[in-house]
């Protein structure tokens, strides 16, 4: 930029550095989606679409953004983890907020004639907001991201009974409510058993647990990684890699397959499988069958 008289202006912007050494979480989340749901007439309590199409917007931002470790979406929303090192765009917030949102927002709709085929997009078009979290742990984060999965669990189970008692019950919203209001996860179960022939357990495990996306490497036994110990030993005393490594790494990232899968990731057997989550080192990419 060329110097001025006007470039003065450039200090009023303020510095939005996140927090060193902490794991950054940006959740997105769509804007007014009820409105956006009831225009495209989403299927209740789940429209598999619409949920396939958010998960191929996040899939395409993992792999684009290779500073992304892990992300884990449900309904609307979809969090995106930073590792603790990470030193992208020098960890200033807006940049790595607007990239998320916005390169999310674009695939979102490029995306859609895929999964809505007969139901062209019409303004106002779906947009979506996010913000940026900084949690100093790696116990910090798999509690959020064990939040965000029980959420998923009890949002989807009264959802599901709340449709039924609509749906097939003849029900109207006020009384569904009613009904539920005050019940446990075991009530509802036995409503959609015993009144509509619905186990719960043999929902969709999209529905019931989310979606976690990721690049896809050999799986190790359990055990065999001290990936705590590892990521403070990285935090306490960083080590800068050779050009020759990041390329390697670089390259090894761009290799693995980003999957979508429907895991439980509160227990610990998901991340003792998968210790490159947490570590930031790339793993051993499977051979082609």
């Amino acid at each position: 930029m060329a110097n001025s008289k006007f470039e003065y202006v450039k200090g009023f912007e303020q510095p939005d550095h996140l927090m060193p050494n902490t794991w950054i979480v940006v959740r997105i989340d769509g804007r007014g989606f009820t409105k956006f749901a009831n225009k495209y007439e989403f299927e209740k309590p789940n429209d598999k679409r619409a949920l396939d199409l958010m998960n191929a917007a996040a899939r395409a931002v993992v792999t684009e953004i290779q500073d992304i470790t892990i992300a884990y979406g449900v309904s609307d929303e979809y969090s995106f983890v930073f590792h603790k090192l990470t030193t992208l765009f020098e960890r200033r917030e807006s940049k790595l907020v607007s990239t998320i949102v916005s390169t999310f927002t674009a695939y979102y709709i490029h995306h859609w004639s895929t999964y809505f085929n007969d139901t062209p997009l019409s303004p106002p078009l779906p947009t979506f907001d996010g913000r940026a979290v900084c949690y100093p742990s790696i116990q910090n984060l798999r509690d959020y991201m064990s939040w965000r999965q029980v959420d998923c669990h009890i949002n989807n189970l009264y959802n599901t009974t709340f449709w039924a008692l609509i749906q097939q019950g003849a029900k109207d919203g006020t009384e569904a409510e009613q009904i539920l209001k005050g019940t446990l996860s075991a009530d509802k179960n036995e409503i959609l058993f015993k009144q509509f022939g619905i186990n719960y357990n043999n929902e969709p495990e999209m529905f019931k647990k989310g979606s976690v996306i990721f690049r896809d490497y050999e799986l190790v036994e359990p055990g065999t990684h001290n990936v705590a110990q590892e990521v403070e030993q990285m935090a306490g005393e960083p080590t800068q890699q050779s050009k020759t490594q990041r390329d390697n790494d670089k390259k090894k990232r761009a290799k693995a397959r980003v999957t979508v899968e429907h895991l439980d990731i509160i227990k610990d057997d998901f991340w003792d499988r998968r210790p490159w989550l947490l570590s930031n080192k790339p793993g051993k990419v499977p051979k082609e069958p």
